[in-house]
Formats: structure tokens, sequence, C-alpha cells
């Protein structure tokens, strides 16, 4: 791959699982510190539980998030719930669902570059609209995936029912 000169320097970065710390302390979210670049969040959300992994990879300056919900997938509906991440995925602008086979796990995953030398990493704003974006979306589509799994209704039917906004009061 051929290196291009911006004739820009490189700026040390802060260390954002630092910064995702601070954020989960300020919300009162237990926090397990895996290691320097590493912690998992653990919140409550409206529908379940949550994890939300940070990782920090120095040397690429990407930030990612990996959201995993307290969902098991049952024998017989992972066809179903395949096409179901397929057609949310259609959906989204940021992140996209996936299933992890080896843990029977299903999560929403985002990752961000910090290689713009004249931002100096990522910022607490940055941070913080990548963690309310993933657990957004999270709360967002996890009734389809309930729609799917325990409640037999069709991707098409899960998704449509889940999107719908009542307007108005009764």
């Amino acid at each position: 791959m051929t290196s291009l000169n911006t004739g820009h320097t490189e700026v040390p970065s802060v260390n954002p699982v630092d910064m995702a710390e601070q954020l989960a302390g300020a919300n009162d979210w237990a926090v397990e510190r895996q290691g320097e670049h590493e912690l998992t969040m653990f919140i409550s959300g409206e529908y379940t539980d949550m994890q939300l992994r940070v990782f920090w990879r120095e040397e690429f300056k990407t930030l990612q998030f990996a959201c995993l919900f307290d969902l098991k997938i049952p024998e017989g509906r992972k066809a179903d719930v395949y096409q179901t991440i397929g057609m949310i995925n259609e959906r989204m602008w940021i992140g996209h669902f996936e299933f992890w086979s080896e843990e029977n796990a299903l999560l929403y995953r985002h990752a961000s570059l910090a290689n713009d030398p004249m931002l100096g990493g990522i910022g607490e704003d940055h941070l913080v609209t990548m963690v309310e974006t993933a657990l957004g979306e999270c709360e967002r589509f996890y009734p389809v995936f309930q729609f799917v799994m325990w409640g037999g209704q069709t991707p098409e039917e899960a998704i449509e029912a889940a999107m719908l906004e009542c307007v108005g009061s009764a």
C-alpha cells in the first residue's frame, strides 16, 4: 500500500478506554477493566441487560464497541435470526449487528478511526456519541429479535411491528 505524506506531524492520542471508564463512572455503570486497551461496561437497558465492550487499537488508532445482549438464540431459529440481521443491517448507517456462533451471542458492533493528527484522537463528544449510538441501536432492535425468536413472527413482521411509531395519545 502506498503511504501518502500530508505534511502534518503525529499528535499523541489519549487512550479513549480511560475516557470510557470515566463515562461509565459518571453513569453509575459497573465496569470491568481487562487491560489498558479494553474494558466492559454493564448497562441495564429498557428491555435487557447489555455488556458494552470497548477496545482501543493504538497501532491502528481505532476504537471499537461491541454491545452484547442478554439474549440466547434457541435451536431452530438461527436461520431466521440471520435473515433478521441482514434486513436490519440494510437499514443502518453506522455499525451493524452480527451473531457470534461460538458464544451464541447476538451483538451490535461499530468501530471508529481516530487517525486524524489535527484532531488528536477520539474526543469526549465522539466517545459519547458512539456509546449513545450503540445503546440506542440495541434498544431499538432488541424487540425485533425477540419477536422473531420467541414470538414466532417472520423477520419482516417483526421489523414492521417494532418500527411502528405511535403518534398522539389515547
